[in-house]
């Protein structure tokens, strides 16, 4: 059954949650920058995640480890400025939070201060429930994210879907109700069962956002670079690609340079 879609002019966490109680599903993608983000941001989509993402798809590294907080403050600063309606959730990077509980405190309040986004997404469950709380404690809105959690991949050396087996989906399922206990206002749930994604939906009252986690969740993310097919490389079956920018980029850019060297452009028109 369809449902009438409600004109926000601007996204709060109580928006996410009452999209939930509506039925209303959630929009989300990546952005890491203030052009990309302002055509997202037009575009209607309601929450834009500042991603650690962008140490693969903005610096070419193999996993999220490498980049800094001041990189995430940079890219989250950007984001910020071009947007209107989006809520901007920003990623605390590896090794902000994990250890202890002040620094990861320190690292939400930087992001908060220096970049102006409007929540911070934390991976992990019981583990790291001392840095939720304290972060929370602060009055900054965190954002949870179990399943397969990119952080950790030399911990689990593999990316495959998570939580097949049963002790890892109860765990899943508890850390999830945890999270919704210290006052997470929402939940990303990555590569994991359909089934178990659905039933996680359904065994909490907050948002839960998927990624390769099936459609009986409350919304979808994808990085915009690979949503767009700007990224060729990556082909995950939870991947749909909209368009494919870089075969169009290609095309594009081969005529540019195609017509510099054949002093096409500029033509009479194209100069003062």
């Amino acid at each position: 059954m369809s449902v009438a879609k409600k004109d926000y002019k601007r996204i709060t966490t109580k928006s996410l949650f009452d999209m939930k109680v509506h039925g209303e599903k959630i929009s989300m993608l990546t952005a890491y920058d203030y052009t990309m983000a302002k055509i997202v941001d037009q575009a209607g989509v309601d929450v834009i995640l500042v991603g650690d993402s962008a140490s693969n798809v903005m610096a070419g590294h193999e996993t999220t480890l490498p980049i800094t907080l001041d990189q995430m403050i940079y890219h989250a600063s950007s984001v910020v400025r071009a947007i209107e309606r989006a809520l901007v959730v920003v990623d605390l990077p590896f090794g902000s939070y994990q250890s202890d509980s002040k620094e990861a405190l320190r690292s939400a309040i930087r992001i908060m201060k220096e970049s102006g986004g409007h929540a911070v997404k934390l991976e992990g469950g019981s583990e790291i429930k001392d840095s939720i709380k304290k972060i929370l404690n602060a009055g900054i809105p965190v954002m949870g994210h179990l399943g397969l959690t990119p952080q950790s991949i030399y911990k689990f050396g593999t990316y495959t879907v998570r939580a097949r087996e049963e002790e890892e989906a109860d765990k899943l399922i508890e850390d999830a109700k945890l999270l919704e206990r210290l006052g997470c206002f929402a939940l990303v749930l990555e590569k994991i069962p359909a089934n178990l994604a659905t039933k996680v939906a359904e065994a909490i009252s907050i948002p839960v956002i998927g990624i390769g986690a099936g459609g009986g969740v409350d919304g979808q993310v994808l990085v915009v670079h690979d949503m767009l097919g700007m990224t060729h490389e990556f082909s995950p079956r939870f991947l749909r690609r909209y368009m494919n920018l870089f075969e169009e980029m290609n095309v594009a850019i081969s005529q540019y340079v195609q017509d510099v060297k054949s002093k096409d452009f500029p033509n009479s028109q194209e100069q003062y």
